[in-house]
């Protein structure tokens, strides 16, 4: 693989992300280590289980406590909360404050079972599949690229082992640590560590094919909802963490992808940008560039691969 060095591969969510450097830079795609991934996902079972708990605690506590405050007339129901303040005093004097804490408590029991157990339920997910969304979507672009091209290939996904319990296996063990010593994992059999980097070194190729090249007939400032480009384009701003690009009139740009009004891509640099700058990407509204009439990179495929249009 010339110029391309694989250094390192880490397990996050029950999978690997892969770390990568060029010669020329230092690029690292992903480098998030979980060595103690088994117990978070723990933590992830206990709290709500514990929630649970303190929520039981709540509600037979409100119920036992308004059991005999509670007064049934032919038309209402009446709870008195002065009887806190009664002879015999209660074990546990429960007023209207201690009432409205308790409601409060109850509902941030509730809200964290909600939020933590789904947090549970999308980890165990992926550690049974052992692939995290990125890389799910990694391989669903494989399919396409595959179908696309009509190859005679099959991708498979080298760090699926086949088996749920194989998958499951990889991340609780007994010691706590996954398997792995952070260079090389398993795999699946007739795959190698470097599978998954291979597909999106290909799939970054047939982006760069099909990518279109626009000319800029307007001025954006790189706003993130620009007034000026009309309503449609201000309201149907992506909502994502992604930057916006700054355009000037007779730049060119290599589109991606994108929406109906937003287009994302790279800007064409030339001799004038300051040194040091590699990329200059981000979203900018369609209505302010036009698709080039003559652009023979779209029209070009991989070598040995043909287009099925």
């Amino acid at each position: 693989m010339p110029c391309l060095l694989v250094l390192a591969s880490s397990l996050w969510g029950g999978n690997r992300k892969i770390l990568r450097i060029a010669c020329t830079s230092s690029t690292v795609k992903s480098a998030k280590h979980t060595r103690h991934h088994g117990h978070i996902t723990a933590e992830s079972v206990t709290a709500p289980l514990g929630c649970i708990h303190a929520a039981f605690i709540f509600v037979m506590t409100m119920y036992t406590q308004l059991y005999n405050r509670l007064s049934f007339g032919w038309n209402t129901v009446k709870i008195d909360m002065s009887a806190a303040r009664r002879d015999p005093l209660p074990i546990i004097p429960f007023g209207l404050a201690a009432f409205a804490a308790t409601l409060f408590a109850l509902g941030l029991a509730l809200g964290t079972t909600i939020a933590v157990g789904m947090l549970f339920f999308i980890q165990m997910k992926i550690i049974l599949r052992n692939k995290t969304s990125i890389e799910s979507w990694i391989e669903e672009k494989a399919k396409d690229r595959i179908q696309y091209y009509q190859l005679d290939e099959v991708f498979v996904f080298p760090y699926d082992m086949g088996s749920r319990w194989k998958n499951f296996k990889q991340v609780f063990t007994w010691s706590g640590v996954p398997e792995g010593d952070g260079l090389d994992w398993p795999i699946r059999e007739g795959c190698h560590q470097y599978s998954l980097t291979i597909e999106q070194l290909k799939q970054k190729a047939d982006k760069r094919v099909r990518s279109v090249r626009y000319k800029v007939i307007e001025d954006y400032s790189g706003t993130c909802c620009p007034l000026n480009r009309g309503i449609k384009t201000f309201f149907t701003s992506p909502c994502t963490e992604e930057p916006r690009i700054r355009l000037q009139k007779g730049e060119f740009i290599l589109a991606t992808r994108g929406l109906r009004y937003w287009l994302y891509g790279d800007k064409i640099l030339d001799d004038s940008v300051l040194e040091g700058v590699s990329r200059i990407r981000g979203w900018f509204p369609r209505n302010c560039v036009e698709k080039c009439p003559c652009d023979a990179e779209t029209d070009q495929a991989p070598e040995g691969e043909k287009k099925n249009r």
